[in-house]
């Protein structure tokens, strides 16, 4: 019996043997391939990690330069040497936005949400809009998505473009990242209805809020205030 155990060990691996060698190249290339894959993914996450970094100190430094800009806000628009602040807010602009049109992920949404940031101190609603928009293109897969959203949502009720706007906060309440401001963003849904003169959905919109957010009181007591006085009891 043992012989005969030993016979079939010798066959099993006297054939393992001579499937190897007469496929030999076809696994070496195979081994190959998976080396050169592994190699490749860790040359890939490397580069993306420099890159990520490298990103992250560059926005820092913009960050920094904004920082610097504001804080010298308050100065006359030229100071006692004749220097314009203002070329230098245009200046941080371009250079936001050259930065931000390269630049995917968190650091480049919040470059366009600093260059968004701007445009709504100037008051240039469009401009605010779009960069806002930008900001949550690039930023759709972190919190920063929904939350810029909201901004352009803002600026285009500035402009007065409500359904613009609704249509801006129903992007920022559909993300599926976090978004603290989600019953703010409902409310102001049924808000800007109102403002369209569209009761009935004005009252949807209130409704969600009482309905998805039965823990927040204030939403609560502000969306039924609503309800109440377009005539729902």
């Amino acid at each position: 019996m043992q012989d005969k155990n030993k016979q079939e060990k010798e066959n099993t691996g006297d054939k393992i043997n001579d499937f190897i060698q007469r496929n030999r190249m076809v696994i070496f290339v195979i081994a190959g391939m998976i080396v050169i894959l592994f190699i490749g993914a860790v040359a890939y996450f490397a580069i993306n990690d420099d890159l990520a970094k490298k990103s992250s100190v560059r926005l820092e430094e913009l960050t920094a330069k904004y920082d610097e800009i504001k804080a010298h806000s308050h100065e006359d628009d030229e100071d006692d040497a004749g220097h314009n602040h203002d070329e230098d807010v245009d200046s941080l602009l371009n250079e936001l936005k050259v930065f931000a049109a390269k630049t995917k992920g968190v650091s480049g949404s919040k470059a366009w949400a600093m260059a968004g940031g701007i445009y709504a101190e100037r008051k240039d609603w469009a401009l605010a809009q779009e960069t806002f928009i930008s900001s949550a293109r690039a930023g759709e897969k972190t919190y920063l998505g929904p939350l810029s959203y909201f901004n352009a949502a803002a600026a285009a009720e500035e402009q007065g473009n409500y359904e613009d706007a609704i249509d801006l906060l129903q992007k920022a309440l559909s993300s599926k990242m976090e978004f603290p401001s989600a019953p703010r963003a409902q409310f102001a849904v049924g808000r800007l209805y109102e403002k369209l003169g569209n009761t009935s959905e004005a009252i949807a919109a209130y409704k969600l809020v009482t309905e998805k957010w039965p823990q927040i009181p204030s939403w609560q007591q502000l969306a039924q205030s609503r309800i109440t006085a377009l005539g729902v009891k």
